[in-house]
């Protein structure tokens, strides 16, 4: 039995062991285990979020056994203290784990650069702990400054100062900004009294952007009053104080540390070839230097690609791709195949400043596209979800699309609140009757048709000699049809119908529908009594809210079919609108919805292939 031990549920770590498992699946002698201190994986570059409340704190975590439901990977909840190399094994806290190949993944922790009182007097930003404590902190703030009648005091509870202007220190300050006025609003506090500072030894803020977009960032971060505080040398943090060299103090009840981040204690304990802040100096196939069946993943590799002056940096992509090389390269080990030489390349960079405007440098190598406002946070978006699609599939995504689009608040999201759903469901009820009563009263009426005689065909338009539809104009009321006739007593004038769709109906109706003495076929009294029934069906389930969404989208579909026929009369528009306003989950007030779909979701959960997939909802 091969063991395959993958260190960190971080983003590196998730990817490596799902392609693993995609790669070993059948491969009986293999076993896989991921061990991590958490049961979760965490959304890193989405910390900031909850920090400032624009999302709900769950909606930056994913369960790792829900990921690797159904898969070949043993999820091991243990905080491993030491390795052990020549023995090839792992020392947790609880037990020990043996290996035969092992991927290093523990992440970063922040670093203080050994600058007095930081790490003791300010927040650290780099775990979904740290972003639910910093939370309270920011609302307790508030709360505390609403209650202090100390001029003094009060300004330094509302001074919230963020040590480091990178990506993540600008993320969150721009989060902050935006939901200051919320705060306010809540506490009754002048957005006047809020001091928000982002503060950088280097000379300008996020470095690595080109200049442009840099101007753009700032430009942003000064309309949100935010004060930027560059080529400042930070020399120490007090209680309620940052020292910034000859730029001053700055007195705050607040401060967050974003300015630098390090390989974990783990690693910078471990008896490996080290460099760059306990990164681990691996080989272009991401094998530590040391130990060729030790591989290195994500934010812990210390590798220069040939031609390059710089490692590799430490970012999300950099974790996705080196995930795909690794597992090639251990199953090559186990398979004595070919190995990979880890070729990086990267498709840019996207900062967000508060949930309606980023700036993003996006492309490929020699042709980066620099773009801000809609379109960078599009993008944004659109990398998230991707990553989704390999962590969590469709749930992940849905839920993701959820948070960001549907329930924003207080409009923090690029699109507005365009998309949040925040009309009850209870207006729906009516609309939803109504429609439901009319398929249901057509059905009826119908019904009674077929049932006075079975061999009358009033849903298809009678073929004509000139191969036209006779009931495809509005004219066609008047014609021998009986058809027609009763369409146009149903439905009034006939919404028209563009040639080419006639031409498609006409083919289909010749061939399945006519014979060929001008008479209807036996698939043509099916069609017409399953239509028949579908009205009734359908209507029904529409009163009762049961099955609402599929009901709406049945009844969307008759009411197109209808009108491909050339006898919907303008009324199908109301039927057809009426039922995509109910797509929404309009039977989970007071519909049969309300009791079904709980219990429906359970169930369908337990399914091994849903499960698998990924195919539901929470």
């Amino acid at each position: 039995m091969k063991k395959i031990v993958v260190l960190g549920g971080g983003y590196g770590g998730v990817l490596t062991a799902k392609k693993l498992a995609k790669r070993l699946s059948n491969e009986k002698d293999v076993s896989i285990s991921l061990i991590d201190r958490k049961p979760y994986h965490t959304m890193l570059t989405e910390l900031h979020e909850v920090a400032a409340c624009r999302v709900d704190e769950e909606a930056i975590k994913m369960d790792l056994k829900q990921i690797f439901a159904g898969r070949k990977v043993d999820v091991v909840l243990d905080e491993i203290t030491s390795i052990d190399f020549d023995g090839q094994s792992l020392k947790g806290n609880h037990k020990s784990y043996d290996y035969d190949y092992l991927v290093v993944g523990t992440g970063c922790k922040p670093s203080f650069f050994g600058i007095p009182g930081a790490e003791e007097n300010s927040f650290s930003f780099w775990s979904y702990e740290d972003a639910v404590k910093l939370k309270r902190q920011i609302r307790d703030m508030f709360l505390q400054a609403s209650k202090t009648p100390d001029a003094e005091r009060r300004k330094e509870l509302l001074t919230f100062v963020v040590v480091g202007a990178g990506f993540t220190g600008v993320e969150l300050i721009g989060e902050i900004a935006e939901y200051r006025a919320e705060l306010c609003h809540e506490f009754h506090i002048d957005e006047n009294e809020v001091r928000l500072v982002v503060a950088d030894m280097a000379p300008k803020i996020l470095p690595i952007l080109p200049d442009k977009l840099i101007q753009k960032a700032a430009k942003y971060l000064r309309k949100m009053n935010v004060e930027m505080i560059t080529s400042a040398k930070i020399t120490g943090v007090t209680e309620n104080s940052v020292v910034l060299g000859d730029k001053g103090d700055v007195k705050a009840a607040t401060i967050v540390w974003t300015a630098g981040v390090e390989g974990s204690d783990l690693v910078g304990n471990l008896d490996v070839q080290q460099n760059g802040r306990k990164r681990i100096v691996t080989n272009d196939k991401l094998q530590s230097v040391d130990h060729e069946n030790v591989y290195v993943v994500g934010d812990n590799i210390f590798y220069i690609p040939e031609g390059e002056e710089r490692p590799i940096p430490q970012m999300v992509e950099n974790a996705e791709l080196s995930a795909g090389v690794i597992a090639h390269n251990i199953v090559a080990d186990i398979k004595n195949g070919k190995h990979k030489s880890y070729k990086p390349t990267f498709h840019g960079t996207m900062v967000c400043i508060g949930g309606r405007y980023g700036v993003a440098s996006v492309g490929l190598p020699g042709k980066m596209f620099n773009c801000s406002g809609f379109l960078a946070m599009l993008f944004k978006h659109l990398i998230n979800m991707v990553y989704f699609i390999q962590v969590l599939g469709f749930h992940k995504v849905w839920t993701y699309k959820i948070h960001e689009f549907f329930r924003v608040k207080n409009n923090r999201s690029f699109v507005g609140g365009h998309l949040a759903m925040r009309s009850p469901n209870i207006w729906l009820v009516p609309l939803r009757i109504f429609v439901g009563g009319k398929w249901f009263l057509e059905g009826i009426d119908k019904m009674q048709k077929i049932l006075a005689d079975p061999s009358k065909i009033f849903l298809i338009p009678a073929p004509v000699a000139d191969g036209t539809s006779g009931a495809s104009v509005a004219d066609a009321a008047t014609s021998a049809s009986q058809a027609a006739e009763g369409a146009a007593e149903a439905f009034g004038p006939a919404l028209p119908v563009p040639d080419f769709l006639k031409s498609m109906v006409n083919w289909s109706m010749d061939t399945f529908f006519y014979t060929s003495d001008g008479g209807f076929t036996a698939l043509a009294h099916f069609f017409q009594t399953a239509m028949v029934v579908a009205e009734l069906v359908f209507g029904a389930m529409l009163i009762l809210g049961l099955f609402t969404a599929l009901s709406s989208l049945a009844t969307m579909a008759m009411g197109v079919m209808i009108y491909m026929s050339g006898m919907a009369g303008y009324e199908m528009l109301w039927y057809f609108f009426g039922a995509c306003a109910l797509i929404g989950g309009s039977g989970s007030t007071l519909g049969l919805d309300y009791y079904l779909y709980p219990h429906m979701k359970r169930v369908w959960k337990k399914i091994p292939f849903v499960k698998k997939w990924y195919l539901y909802t929470d």
